[in-house]
């Protein structure tokens, strides 16, 4: 379906266009590169399984969950079905 002076097909075109777009940045946003072997903030060692299950990990598991438990705090789980099911 074409409308006025476009070409058949060039609404999905520019919908594709967009898709491949955002993909692109996606990907370009992947964190790459090697793990530290230790924590930036508390300069302890990192384990190395945590280095392979994480991409580019930079802290340990204790700096990680103090700087992530802000976030869970803010978040509403009353509000939510994850929150109704517990």
């Amino acid at each position: 379906m074409a409308g006025g002076w476009t070409r058949d097909g060039a609404v999905q075109n520019e919908i594709d266009d967009t898709v491949a777009d955002a993909v692109l940045a996606a990907r370009a946003s992947i964190p790459n590169g090697a793990s530290e072997p230790f924590c930036a903030i508390c300069g302890e060692d990192i384990p190395e399984g945590r280095r392979r299950a994480i991409l580019v990990v930079r802290t340990c598991v204790s700096c990680q969950s103090g700087r992530d438990r802000p976030l869970a705090a803010a978040f509403n789980w009353r509000g939510s079905k994850d929150g109704q099911l517990r």
